[in-house]
């Protein structure tokens, strides 16, 4: 357990460091901009470039596991839309921010640091798909959900070039693309660039938890909207389940998975709700004090149940086949 305590607790340390440091001092939240600028365009896809450059171009080509865990993503999303549409009475806009809470981990801010101190080099290949993958659908589907809404008053035509160009220039995405791009010619950089992606990679984490931390003490909470804890639930218990549950299954008729593989998915489920959904919220001017205080929830109870996972994770705890091939 110490070993676990050792590992989960500089994550959340960072992340409530930077909590404090919101909470107490008085720098305007236009004080992050050049931090979160160096996360989303330098860091982080340094980061992303390098863990799918390294690897073996076949691997980034798993079908089976793309499906599973898109899958199970988008099951909680419609789960959580239900329950938005409902309690939010019918408020389409209302219920797809809502819907986000529910489904869309921090996959961007605390997966890799997590899943590559967990499970070590290993992960990189399914953290880089998770991101991606996930990272299409809430780009694809949050754009439609608004225009359906009467939110995003553009035409059709015109919200799918939007959803179209939001991916395809993503620093993230444009990142990875280039990482299987390398990997598929097996590009190896000379080591004076390799150095400086070394240098950027390893300050992606600590940057990005810590404003993580900032950003969420900085986000209003007046209440507690009735409908948040039962979101906080599908994102943090029933998403890692079911990645979980659905990676067996089609494991079962694919051939499996590696265990290490299965650990990085469960864990990146596990994780909780990322900032994008306060972003999004703002962005639509819709559902803002409660995307804020769901973040800001989701990421405290965290603490609990990503501690519990990387324990089951670490002793190796998870059930090796659920279902017989």
């Amino acid at each position: 357990m110490a070993d676990v305590l050792a590992l989960a607790l500089p994550f959340f340390g960072v992340i409530f460091l930077g909590f404090g440091c919101g909470r107490f001092s008085r720098i305007p939240e236009s004080g992050l901009a050049w931090l979160s600028f160096f996360i989303i365009y330098v860091a982080l896809p340094a980061l992303f470039f390098s863990l799918v450059a390294r690897t073996p171009f076949r691997e980034l080509t798993n079908g089976g596991f793309i499906l599973a865990t898109t899958l199970s993503t988008a099951t909680c999303f419609a789960l959580s839309l239900g329950v938005g549409l409902w309690l939010r009475r019918g408020n389409v806009p209302e219920a797809s921010i809502a819907a986000i809470l529910g489904s869309y981990a921090n996959v961007g801010y605390m997966g890799p640091g997590l899943t590559l101190g967990a499970l070590g080099a290993a992960a990189s290949v399914p953290t880089a798909l998770i991101f991606v993958f996930d990272s299409l659908f809430f780009f694809t589907i949050v754009p439609v959900m608004m225009a359906i809404g009467g939110r995003d008053r553009r035409g059709f035509g015109a919200t799918l070039l939007l959803v179209a160009r939001r991916v395809l220039t993503h620093p993230f995405n444009v990142a990875t693309f280039l990482g299987v791009a390398a990997a598929y010619v097996e590009f190896h950089p000379p080591q004076a660039m390799e150095r400086m992606l070394e240098f950027l990679r390893n300050a992606a984490a600590p940057c990005a938890l810590l404003t993580l931390g900032v950003s969420v003490a900085l986000r209003p909470m007046d209440r507690l909207h009735g409908e948040v804890p039962v979101l906080i639930a599908i994102k943090l218990l029933l998403h890692p389940t079911l990645v979980f549950v659905v990676l067996s299954a089609v494991g079962a008729v694919v051939g499996g998975f590696p265990p290490v593989w299965i650990a990085t998915a469960v864990l990146m489920a596990g994780l909780p709700p990322a900032l994008n959904a306060f972003i999004m919220a703002r962005q639509y001017d819709t559902y803002v004090e409660a995307a804020s205080g769901g973040v800001l929830i989701g990421t405290v109870v965290s603490v609990a149940t990503v501690t519990t996972l990387l324990y089951i994770v670490q002793h190796d705890m998870l059930p090796a086949a659920l279902f017989m091939p």
